[in-house]
């Protein structure tokens, strides 16, 4: 992993190829190394946008995307997978592959297009996939995984690119309770080792627990942003969301915990 960086959005807009409307409207944000910066927001508040935007897969009109001194969206694809590792929302392949093969794809920025794989390139592939709990079917297809094991394969993959950020976009879809934990206790070790990790997501509870910034985004912007305690707040989340809610405090953890209620009538 090169010298730790944080991620940062600095007054970024963000529009579709063809669009009208910019779906992203000055973000500002830093995801610094060694914590874990949470992006939440209700559907269509422009969480992936962001992401798809570090993949160069929407136009910006405005801003910049810096890892240290590097501007993600002006930079050669090559450099920013060196410096990125990027799990989307969606994925799939054209074909399918063994999962160590899969995974191994993870070291190809940093590999020529005729070398070989090298032993370091081998023990960061064997560390991604024993942290992602995924050495036990190293040698099946990709077609052959369940919906929560292709999960977390594509984080393996994403560990195995070694970099010093990782954005994650809902990487706990299809995961039942125990490797949702796992997956977060993961991301947490990867955070406390330097790393800045970045993840979209819609369990508002569960990154509480686990989140060191939390940024909301309600309709292309940032509606609040700081820690869980600042930004678990009922009025601010109500009125982002639309909808009833209650939020108490877990006595076992002391996290805040997001309690939906039922709408009378």
């Amino acid at each position: 992993m090169t010298p730790a960086h944080g991620l940062e959005f600095a007054d970024v807009t963000l529009a579709y190829a063809r669009g009208a409307t910019d779906v992203v409207r000055h973000v500002s944000l830093v995801a610094r190394p060694g914590a874990i910066t949470a992006i939440v927001g209700p559907n269509g508040s422009g969480k992936s946008s962001l992401v798809r935007g570090v993949l160069g897969l929407m136009p910006e009109r405005s801003g910049r995307i810096l890892v240290g001194t590097v501007d993600l969206l002006r930079a050669p694809r090559r450099v920013v997978s060196q410096l990125v590792a990027v799990m989307p929302q969606r994925e799939s392949l054209a074909f399918p592959m063994l999962v160590r093969d899969y995974v191994a794809l993870g070291r190809s920025p940093f590999q020529g297009v005729w070398d070989a794989i090298a032993d370091h390139d081998e023990s960061l592939i064997d560390g991604a996939m024993r942290r992602a709990d995924v050495t036990s079917f190293s040698a099946r297809r990709t077609d052959e995984l369940s919906g929560g094991e292709w999960q977390r394969v594509r984080l393996a993959r994403a560990l195995a690119q070694d970099t010093p950020i990782l954005l994650l976009d809902e990487p706990t879809t299809f995961l039942d309770i125990a490797h949702e934990m796992a997956t977060f206790e993961t991301l947490a070790r990867e955070a406390n080792g330097g790393r800045a990790v970045v993840l979209v997501s819609h369990t508002l509870t569960l990154v509480a627990r686990f989140a060191d910034q939390i940024v909301l985004m309600h309709e292309g912007r940032v509606a609040a942003a700081g820690t869980p305690r600042e930004v678990m707040q009922a009025t601010t989340l109500e009125a982002v969301y639309g909808w009833p809610l209650v939020v108490s405090h877990d006595p076992a953890v002391g996290a805040p915990t997001l309690v939906p209620l039922r709408r009378p009538g």
